[in-house]
């Protein structure tokens, strides 16, 4: 394969029910540094039915340009014609670079692809870099139960692709656009032949999304048991925030999985992070420690999560954080 006949920085523009998922405008803001080194241009993938209006948000965000693949077949996800879609658009515009969001669709969708197109993939990456030598993407993701972080490069296959942890990436600053570059791909899209999407189901949130929360507070070992968890709820909820943990909590089952944070669990960037009972292992911090806030409550005052918060209280969580509330609740009522 002659990789220079491939160029530019493509991204996966994921969307549900016509709203484009976050994700999507933090992998443009990184595509952009990613073009800016190789001197090329950053285009999003939009597929769909009746998707051309989202377009132009995308190019506000940062893309270049918007290819739109709009088919009936593409109304819903499905695996098999998203798959044969990309595929298609690959071999047509032959990307240097391909970008998903490590969610549910993009860890569905990556791998299909990549074997399509016979290229590699790495997944769950946290960072994205270009090499100046070599000029490919180094692409860093955890190993070995995120107990070290592993620099994969993809030199002889193109796109390089990779699925990237939502909030891990910033999104640029929208800007309007006064001429949006969109364009129309038609790939065929062949009917399924196995299997039929009958129904949606869908399944209501009650809690936040931690990538899209404000305000987050984390429990780790040092809470002590679940019942003692639901100090850290109570505050979440005072505070009207989301309840996050760390590994050693989801373990015990204390909490859900997807309430964990850290390298082998969410990456998040709330302006409001409370981690308390949290000794502070590199694996947590690498998915809260660009929080805009970090306080840190832990009796230990030698525990490693001091050093990066913004403010730490050491003493007994089972005496602070019913204070905590109890302030709250007392500043609530006083306007």
């Amino acid at each position: 394969m002659n990789t220079q006949d491939f160029s530019g920085v493509f991204v996966f523009a994921q969307q549900v029910d016509g709203q484009i998922a976050r994700v999507t405008f933090e992998l443009l803001g990184k595509a952009r540094e990613l073009a800016a080194d190789l001197e090329g241009e950053v285009t999003a993938l939009l597929l769909g039915h009746d998707i051309a209006p989202l377009a132009p948000s995308l190019c506000e965000g940062g893309a270049d340009r918007v290819v739109v693949i709009d088919d009936p077949a593409l109304r819903h996800y499905a695996t098999l014609p998203y798959a044969q879609a990309l595929s298609a658009a690959i071999e047509r515009y032959r990307p240097a670079i391909l970008l998903f969001g490590a969610t549910a669709i993009g860890r569905d969708l990556a791998p299909r692809v990549s074997a399509r197109v016979r290229t590699g993939l790495t997944a769950d990456c946290t960072e994205l870099a270009i090499d100046p030598q070599t000029r490919g993407l180094c692409m860093t993701r955890p190993a070995f139960g995120g107990n070290l972080m592993a620099t994969i490069v993809c030199p002889d296959h193109r796109p390089q692709m990779a699925t990237v942890r939502p909030g891990v990436m910033r999104a640029i600053e929208r800007a309007p656009v006064a001429q949006p570059r969109v364009e129309s791909f038609q790939p065929a899209i062949p009917p399924p032949e196995t299997c039929q999407l009958v129904d949606v189901v869908r399944r209501v949130a009650h809690e936040a999304e931690l990538a899209d929360a404000r305000i987050i507070v984390a429990g780790g070992r040092g809470v002590g048991s679940r019942d003692n968890f639901a100090l850290i709820e109570s505050l979440a909820a005072a505070l009207g925030g989301s309840v996050a943990a760390s590994r050693p909590c989801v373990e015990a089952g204390w909490v859900a999985k997807d309430r964990q944070v850290g390298q082998t669990g969410r990456t998040v960037r709330p302006s409001l992070y409370l981690a308390i009972g949290i000794s502070g292992a590199i694996q947590h911090l690498a998915g809260m420690e660009e929080s805009d806030f970090i306080v840190a409550i832990n009796r230990d005052e030698t525990a490693p999560i001091f050093a990066i918060a913004d403010l730490g209280i050491v003493g007994d969580l089972n005496q602070i954080v019913p204070a905590l509330i109890a302030g709250i609740g007392e500043a609530r009522q006083n306007g």
